[in-house]
């Protein structure tokens, strides 16, 4: 009997650890992901590990076009100023990349918007559960967005062996080493570089995309990094060709933050008629994955609007993206990038 006893206590014991490290590592991922900045425009300041994307952006034009006017707080924001400079637009992207609404928030505009993303993206929203979609107003707004991108490089880069991330072991990468075939070179143009410390390239795809990568910037927001790294590479003297000694490395990068911008949020403002509106809630979700074969992006941005009424060398030169690096994702000819990505750790970013 003190044996069954026995038996049946060290079975507890057992499925006790196991769901102590299991609701541990859910602990540890969740604070990793609130360790992650995302900011609402190209303007702001950039942290450590932060991320933009235009989602937003697309759905606060739409705001300040219901409004007549931009968007004042008492005090203004910083992040609000950003955002009313109007810096990224749907003329970043093409039309079948993006869906957006703007309407009176009710069951049946959830319904619409439910099968309009399937219809277009076949996808689902991870954020109109989030809204109330029953106690509104005449008067009151729901405005939406959501981005869907997905790129293939045409021919597969090299996956590497896995290797350090500043101080992070066994990160898995790809990119270009002695065994690669000259194809895959071909899809690489150097920006500029410096040193093994001061770089960008460009990654061209088969589709209408670019990925820009950027190390040791050094400039406070995206636009700046950005600014700066286009101005460099057009000064750059050396050869923009992948040359036969040079080497590529990039970090596999999979996550998707959810964040909803407090900050926003039961502030009161007018519209140019003198009617008083308040943002109820505003929320932007960004999901990206990045590998030897391509990636894709998704990202959805939703707010709710309440009247107030109512309440880029001869020498080899090693291209490594093994240290704190900036990503930029453009479309072809457009001027501005549609997703940025500032990877300081890279345990928060894989």
């Amino acid at each position: 009997m003190q044996n069954k006893i026995k038996l049946v206590l060290m079975g507890l014991m057992a499925l006790i650890g196991i769901f102590g490290v299991g609701y541990k590592t859910y602990r540890e991922r969740q604070v990793k992901l609130t360790d992650v900045s995302v900011v609402l425009s190209l303007e702001d300041t950039v942290n450590d590990n932060t991320i933009w994307c235009g989602t937003f952006n697309l759905i606060w034009n739409d705001l300040k076009d219901i409004a007549g006017q931009d968007i004042e707080f008492s005090p203004q924001l910083d992040v609000v100023k950003h955002l009313n400079q109007g810096t990224f637009t749907t003329k970043e992207l093409n039309e079948s990349s993006y869906y957006k609404i703007v309407d009176i928030p009710s069951l049946v505009l959830k319904e619409k918007i439910t099968k309009e993303i399937k219809e277009k993206f076949n996808e689902t929203s991870d954020i109109l559960d989030d809204f109330d979609w029953e106690n509104h107003d005449a008067k009151d707004y729901f405005l939406y967005a959501m981005l869907k991108k997905e790129f293939d490089f045409q021919n597969e880069f090299t996956e590497l062996k896995k290797d350090r991330f500043q101080d992070t072991k066994n990160i898995a990468y790809f990119g270009i080493d002695a065994t690669t075939k000259e194809s895959v070179r071909q899809q690489v143009e150097v920006l500029y570089y410096k040193d093994n410390h001061q770089f960008a390239v460009k990654l061209q795809t088969q589709n209408e995309d670019e990925i820009i990568l950027t190390r040791g910037r050094r400039e406070s927001s995206f636009k700046e990094i950005y600014n700066a790294l286009i101005s460099e590479s057009k000064e750059y003297k050396g050869s923009h060709n992948f040359g036969d000694s040079d080497t590529l490395k990039v970090p596999n990068l999979n996550f998707k933050v959810k964040k909803e911008f407090t900050e926003l949020e039961k502030k009161d403002f007018k519209f140019a008629n003198a009617e008083n509106y308040y943002i109820d809630k505003a929320l932007q979700t960004v999901q990206f994955e990045l590998n030897k074969k391509g990636g894709k992006v998704k990202s959805e941005a939703g707010m709710s609007a309440k009247n107030f009424s109512l309440a880029e060398m001869d020498t080899p030169r090693n291209f490594d993206f093994d240290e704190p690096f900036t990503l930029f994702l453009k479309e072809k000819e457009k001027e501005l990038p549609y997703l940025s990505i500032q990877v300081n750790d890279i345990e928060k970013f894989v």
